[in-house]
């Protein structure tokens, strides 16, 4: 009589069975492999028509390539690249056809979003050596391409983009709207108290792009005129039509003397959270309630007359509250100069402050003193990644005519106006 034997297999310390985790990585690798197969099928189709003389089509599919592992925020999966032929290729003085993949590029080992991660480990003070541990936990013990010299590898990469950025050509550039701020991370990068003054410039197509950045003393004008100075001296000849910031800077006395002709635009977050700041909590609801009728209000004229509603009702017991909104008024209000769907986008710094609120949620908690080399290369890469999401400004088809010198009247072009009015 044959025994019956139970074989039970013996796991690893410091292993970890996750049932989960392992179906979740088989499904990413079947939806992988069903996509690349996709696009290599959509290529072959895209050249149906073109036929060699002896009437077969000229791209077949032709098998896969090698097998390898890509590491991903679920750990390692392995995939092969389907692979296309092109006949004609062997036919003399025809030109090949290569497929390329936009999901799989061909040396790709690790994803887009683990590239994103390893800096912000590098940065916040993991060492090379130490990276395989720290990510053994998503991504397996094994975790190949992530070894001390391909750290290092990488973080020598960033240090020369940066660089290169740093020193780009910017004479072919032109941007219509900056928007200007100074970001303290908290995290202790010297003994003197500084911080990373940040432009973000709009272009004509209505795209926005870090324009500069540079860790500086507190926010001096000093600090912002170097800034300045260099980005006019690597060729951007062309002033900004307007510049959108908060008042605590020396931003303001710097762009006036690097570029007179840019309009001042204040940053209404910053001035309402300044205004309630001189009242008591308790009325914090109606104030805020009466500073949105003003940069709300639909004209200029309606503003103006919010503003004087605004000071006849608090100025007897609440001066300094209304003496810091009108003493800046004409700048709170410069936006109605401009295409009425960007006012939006002109009457707050908010750019800044939502793409450094990540930034300044790296650091906060960073226990290790930061350099300021260490600093710049987390600005430069957290930015990075944050760009690809910005959103464009409305109204791209109003660029065109600021650039042209066309006016605007409470968000309307004057020749508009002048039509209305006509008609």
């Amino acid at each position: 009589m044959k025994e019956d034997t139970t074989v039970i297999p013996f796991r690893h310390a410091d292993s970890i069975e996750d049932p989960l985790t392992e179906l979740a990585r088989e499904g990413a690798r079947r939806m992988l492999a069903e996509a690349l197969k996709a696009e290599a099928d959509a290529f072959v189709a895209s050249f149906s028509d073109d036929l060699l003389p002896d009437g077969r089509q000229r791209l077949v599919r032709h098998g896969y390539g090698p097998e390898r592992s890509i590491q991903t925020g679920i750990g390692a999966i392995d995939v092969r690249r389907p692979k296309v032929r092109d006949r004609a290729s062997a036919v003399p003085g025809s030109e090949r056809l290569r497929f390329t993949s936009n999901i799989l590029p061909r040396w790709a080992r690790r994803s887009k979003s683990l590239d994103a991660l390893l800096p912000v480990l590098y940065l916040r003070g993991i060492s090379t050596g130490d990276f395989q541990e720290a990510l053994g936990a998503l991504l397996g013990p094994d975790a190949p391409n992530l070894s001390p010299g391909v750290i290092s590898r990488l973080t020598a990469g960033w240090e020369k983009q940066h660089e290169a950025w740093q020193r780009r050509d910017l004479a072919a550039r032109r941007y219509v709207y900056i928007w200007a701020d100074g970001v303290y991370l908290q995290a202790r990068m010297e003994p003197q108290a500084e911080c990373v003054l940040v432009i973000i410039g709009a272009t004509p197509e209505g795209k926005k792009e870090l324009l500069g950045f540079q860790v500086g003393i507190r926010e001096s004008t000093q600090s912002w005129r170097e800034l300045l100075v260099d980005i006019k001296a690597r060729g951007l000849a062309m002033a900004p039509e307007i510049a959108v910031g908060d008042g605590a800077m020396g931003f303001w006395k710097a762009l006036d003397e690097v570029f007179p002709g840019t309009r001042h635009q204040r940053c209404w977050f910053h001035k309402i959270s300044n205004v309630l700041n001189k009242f008591p909590k308790s009325m914090a609801p109606a104030v805020k309630s009466d500073l949105q009728n003003i940069h709300h209000a639909p004209t200029r004229a309606n503003a103006v007359a919010a503003s004087e509603t605004f000071r006849e009702k608090y100025e007897a017991k609440y001066a300094p509250a209304v003496t810091c909104l009108t003493k800046d008024i004409d700048a709170l209000l410069a936006f109605y100069d401009f295409p009425a769907e960007h006012w939006d986008h002109l009457r707050t710094a908010n750019p800044i402050e939502s793409v450094f609120a990540t930034v300044r949620h790296r650091t906060v908690r960073t226990k290790g003193a930061l350099s300021q080399k260490t600093v710049k290369l987390m600005v430069f890469k957290l930015v990075q990644a944050a760009s690809k999401t910005w959103r464009r400004l409305n109204g791209r088809n109003q660029l065109p005519k600021l650039i042209e010198g066309i006016k605007f009247a409470d968000g309307i072009a004057v020749n508009d106006v002048a039509k209305t009015s006509a008609a």
